[in-house]
């Protein structure tokens, strides 16, 4: 591959460098410092769902960041996708940890939001949470482990990164393409 691709790649970088440092940030900083500044487990909530609810457009920001430099990415590496061998299996990986990393995070919105309206003062946030009540106790357990599974996910695709990275150096293109011409044609040596 000749051309430079800066813009597609910072976002890509960007936006993942965010989702996962604000995801981090969040389930330690902001999680732990609404728990020692709440006097309740119900204003500890609702000092965490006010970080998060501010956090969530810049967070969006990021993913859509990710996913439109990944997608650039995907574009103009797809020769390498289809003939350099492990490039296939690695972007088939970075996809699914991205989806659930998706995932994660749309549930861990919902569950926020739940959670953010359940604990509010304001009587119509709780006319909306009278409409759909939910188990406070269940939804802010599964909401610790979800919010703790956005930077694993995220973390992981780090790593992937990493791996990408390494195999887009010149020999390991060479030696990936070679390796997929010879399982291609079985009379290649």
């Amino acid at each position: 591959m000749s051309g430079r691709n800066t813009l597609v790649r910072s976002l890509h970088d960007v936006g993942l460098a965010a989702w996962f440092g604000g995801s981090l940030m969040g389930a330690v900083g902001l999680n732990g410092a609404a728990r020692d500044e709440g006097s309740t487990d119900t204003e500890s909530a609702r000092i965490s769902s006010s970080g998060w609810a501010k956090w969530t457009p810049v967070n969006a920001a990021a993913i859509g960041a990710h996913l439109w430099g990944g997608g650039g990415l995907l574009a103009v590496n797809a020769h390498r996708v289809s003939t350099q061998k492990g490039v296939a299996a690695s972007t088939t990986a970075k996809t699914v940890v991205t989806a659930a990393a998706l995932a994660a995070t749309a549930y861990a919105r919902v569950l926020g939001k739940k959670i953010e309206l359940a604990a509010s003062s304001d009587p119509q946030d709780a006319e909306k949470a009278a409409q759909h009540p939910i188990d406070t106790e269940k939804a802010l357990r599964h909401l610790a482990w979800v919010q703790w599974a956005v930077p694993v996910l995220t973390g992981s695709l780090v790593v992937l990164n990493a791996l990408h990275g390494e195999q887009q150096r010149p020999f390991e293109q060479l030696h990936g393409m070679w390796q997929h011409a010879r399982s291609v044609t079985p009379l290649i040596p």
